[in-house]
């Protein structure tokens, strides 16, 4: 089905797709048994104009206030097996970034943004504390305001780009008596007094993204790393979601896209009683039906693309973008293994690998029960 892509579009997909196979595809074994990706691959992403692509030209980016180059990094990524590996990339670009560009106020963005586009300073947002999950107006860590500045005390957990990061958005509550009205955000820098990090977490898939915990004991953080009024952090959060689970809608449906490619080639040639065992009818039939569902969900997506370049995507539509795209790619995965057979479960073919990396998009960035409770409230429910 025909997409709305421009030649620009076209011309940087080609660029982006040669970046991937030549920095990132030879290192992918060895980053997964690392756990963390090489840091210097910010660096070189940022050379060749690949990070901060919204940011305007004057501050180091590519001025280009257009997300469908966001959504092309992500395919690709996906499309050459390396999406763990660039998760970082993604969330230094899709999720990090609007924070630097429309709550920072001038100073702050000429301190920090042209580092971001050069990948010399890296990303990561710090919301989710242990024990709390969703619940982000229970946040326990705190900041104290203390003469010029600000003291921080608490402590985070699953944070990606969490040991490779040298600028993290933290979300504290500096008034104790109120509950969203009461988080402030705070820019923390590495190498600053009173800030660890933690061990680089196991997690079943998803091995070559570092995600970390983070402590803040008495971290004492200058007013102009504040960003925003005090307060207003929560507002800032909830107006950054959409396009956060849209980054993750089009991640999730794009290696579901991958994942099929992968399996319609394998049914084709696999042979069983004769003949390939794609021309069984259970076999069509199953790849006919995600067939089916990967397109229908590619409109609503870059239709969703196109609201968010517009100003106009919802938090309900963003919803519906992420909830359902995570959950079809883990139907498309486990049909993927499933007709692989034994091989399916092996993990030198790169399915098994795609099953466990899949597991976690109906996780993190608020979990398919937390979706649909807000679309059945845009409903009136």
């Amino acid at each position: 089905m025909p997409r709305d892509f421009s030649e620009e579009h076209d011309l940087f997909r080609e660029g982006f797709r040669a970046f991937v196979e030549a920095e990132m595809v030879p290192h992918r074994e060895e980053w997964e048994a690392a756990g963390i990706v090489d840091r210097d691959l910010f660096r070189r992403a940022g050379e060749a104009g690949f990070l901060g692509m919204a940011v305007p030209e004057e501050l180091g980016g590519g001025g280009a206030a257009d997300f469908r180059f966001n959504q092309i990094e992500v395919e690709e990524l996906c499309r050459a097996d390396v999406m763990p590996a660039g998760l970082g990339i993604s969330l230094h670009n899709d999720i990090c970034l609007p924070y630097f560009l429309t709550v920072c106020d001038e100073d702050q963005q000429k301190r920090w943004l042209p580092g971001i586009c050069s990948g010399e300073l890296v990303t990561a947002i710090a919301m989710t504390e242990p024990g709390i999950g969703s619940d982000l107006a229970a946040l326990r860590t705190s900041a104290v305001r203390d003469g010029d500045g600000y003291v921080l005390n608490g402590a985070k957990t699953f944070i990606t780009n969490g040991i490779n990061s040298d600028l993290v958005i933290v979300a504290a509550k500096t008034d104790p008596e109120e509950r969203h009205r009461g988080i402030t955000l705070f820019v923390v820098e590495r190498g600053t007094e009173g800030f660890e990090r933690g061990r680089n977490l196991e997690k079943v898939g998803l091995h070559a993204q570092d995600t970390a915990e983070l402590f803040f004991h008495d971290v004492r953080v200058p007013a102009e790393n504040r960003l925003g009024d005090e307060g207003s952090g929560f507002l800032h959060l909830v107006t950054k979601l959409p396009q956060e689970r849209l980054s993750i809608a089009i991640q999730a449906l794009a290696h579901a896209q991958t994942v099929f490619d992968w399996t319609l080639e394998y049914v084709k040639e696999r042979q069983a009683f004769g003949q390939p065992i794609g021309t069984f009818q259970n076999s069509r039939f199953t790849m006919a039906e995600l067939r089916t569902e990967l397109d229908i969900a590619q409109v609503f997506v870059d239709r969703c693309v196109e609201l968010l370049d517009a100003g106009g995507l919802t938090a309900e539509d963003a919803s519906k973008a992420k909830w359902w795209c995570t959950e079809l790619q883990g139907r498309v995965v486990d049909a993927g293994v499933q007709l692989h057979g034994g091989y399916g479960y092996m993990l030198e073919y790169p399915v098994a690998r795609a099953y466990q990396d899949a597991r976690v998009t109906r996780i993190y960035g608020g979990t398919t029960e937390i979706m649909k409770e807000i679309i059945g409230r845009s409903v009136g429910l």
